[in-house]
């Protein structure tokens, strides 16, 4: 979370959970929720392009920030719940291990469309408590995200367990392997290629715990009525974790304006 400026000190607050199983329900109050779009507006550009390299791209097109940022971000719509979804789990991650250091690789700076959601597994980090010494209490925390914030068909608590499956059976390796050689090119900030094959190359090293949740990010006004889905038993190999946010649409539409903003011209600006 270094790189993002965010003080995990203050996430614990946001995603107090009702209860724990057999399904973890979390409720963000309306307060915190309408103050995301104050605190929020910088952590989510960088996850989307970090601030060295977003200087660097003036310098070298002559292009303004505001245009640069427009350039990464998503237009309104499914798209932009989705990884709004995203971007809230990764920072539910670190508010659900407290006081550890992990280390998460931003997949929405590694889009080759920013109208599209980021490939593979949706948010993976890191727990290496003894590094660069690799050893049995290396975990790998992968969740597969759904979000829902207006009404319709689409179940996104039954979705996410479904592909939450896919996550255990291949498509973590498979991120494991993309991030690597995005890496081998690209600045993944925190998140190294000596990281990335303590997990690739699994040989060479201590077995790594893997802990996979499916989360289902939904609007207040729908969880109740999404709840439905929820397992009635607690899963053994994986964890179901439902967030409910109040006007969830409209709020995570304003932490993308609040986004835009961080590089907006002063007023009177050239």
């Amino acid at each position: 979370m270094r790189d993002l400026g965010v003080d995990t000190a203050t996430l614990g607050p946001w995603f107090a959970s009702e209860h724990q199983s057999p399904y973890v329900l979390v409720r963000v109050s309306d307060e915190h929720a309408a103050a995301w779009a104050d605190v929020l507006g910088v952590p989510v550009r960088r996850c989307y392009i970090d601030d060295a390299l977003l200087d660097q791209r003036v310098l070298t097109t002559g292009r303004p920030k505001s245009e640069l940022i427009a350039a990464k971000l998503p237009d309104r719509g499914s798209t932009m719940a989705g990884d709004f979804g995203e971007i809230l789990v990764f920072l539910y991650h670190a508010a659900a291990e407290p006081g550890i250091e992990l280390i998460g690789p931003k997949k929405w700076r590694l889009k080759q469309d920013r109208t599209k959601p980021a490939p593979y597994s949706d948010v993976v980090h890191f727990v290496l408590p003894h590094w660069p010494e690799t050893s049995p209490d290396d975990r790998i925390l992968c969740s597969e995200v759904k979000t829902k914030s207006t009404h319709g068909d689409f179940s996104p608590i039954s979705r996410a367990i479904a592909d939450c499956e896919k996550d255990r059976t291949s498509r973590l390796a498979k991120t494991l392997v993309w991030l690597k050689e995005r890496a081998l090119h690209e600045d993944l900030g925190t998140t190294t290629v000596a990281h990335l094959e303590r997990f690739t190359k699994a040989i060479d090293h201590p077995e790594a715990q893997k802990q996979f949740w499916a989360v289902a990010v939904v609007c207040e006004s729908l969880v109740d009525d999404e709840l439905a889905d929820a397992p009635k038993e607690e899963p053994t190999d994986h964890k179901v974790i439902v967030i409910a946010v109040q006007d969830l649409k409209q709020r995570y539409e304003d932490v993308f304006k609040a986004v835009h903003a961080t590089v907006a011209k002063p007023e009177g600006g050239a």
